[in-house]
């Protein structure tokens, strides 16, 4: 199976068990404050067995073919621990996984696990949306003497500020699926009209100024 044609495959899916949904009455509100008339929810891929291992053996495809020296895999809480367990397991490597904060008690630990200094690693996120939160894990790992190789996920929004974001911190970024592919299986499949893709892409073009 070729990138394109997983790409589609995974988006197929998710849209299949219902992983990412579209509402156009009433919109989403994203931790960010922002309205959205979709929502994806990566978590739920985790319950179908087919589905799970679709995604994990992508990821560990891209990592083999973008990361060849990968050492360690780096999941980010909470959306992307189990499967960077999975995929960790599936390329025999170590794995971590890494808190958006400290916590406040015990070890006080913000990374779970044992990273050795200088290890290769790459990090494996769900989703990236603006990108802010998966950035502060790459720091995070940088700051604890990782050799942070990029990132991986599962989809991306493929907002402008996030492209950016990842080109001024220098940190690589692939990932398996797309907004813009997600739109064309969703069209193709009936899960949204002609004139829903058009409200989509006015979405992106400026999410933070959203209105029904």
């Amino acid at each position: 199976m070729d990138q394109l044609e997983l790409s589609r495959s995974v988006s197929r899916s998710l849209l299949q068990i219902k992983a990412i949904k579209f509402n156009f009455k009433e919109p989403y509100i994203w931790a960010s404050g922002w309205k959205s008339p979709i929502y994806c929810d990566t978590r739920t891929s985790l319950s179908d067995v087919r589905v799970r291992c679709l995604i994990r053996d992508a990821y560990a495809d891209l990592i083999r073919m973008k990361f060849p020296d990968a050492e360690l895999i780096a999941g980010v809480a909470t959306g992307a621990i189990a499967q960077g367990a999975l995929v960790a397991d599936q390329l025999n490597v170590p794995f971590v996984y890494v808190r958006e904060k400290a916590k406040d008690h015990g070890l006080m630990k913000l990374i779970e696990g044992v990273l050795k200094s200088g290890q290769e690693t790459v990090i494996l996120e769900d989703m990236i949306s603006t990108g802010g939160s998966s950035l502060k894990v790459a720091q995070a790992l940088r700051d604890a003497e990782a050799n942070v190789l990029g990132m991986t996920a599962i989809f991306t929004y493929e907002f402008p500020i996030a492209i950016n974001r990842f080109k001024e911190n220098r940190c690589k970024l692939y990932t398996i699926s797309t907004f813009s592919t997600l739109v064309d299986v969703a069209l193709e499949d009936g899960y949204i009209s002609e004139e829903e893709v058009d409200k989509l892409s006015k979405w992106h073009q400026n999410p933070q100024a959203y209105s029904l």
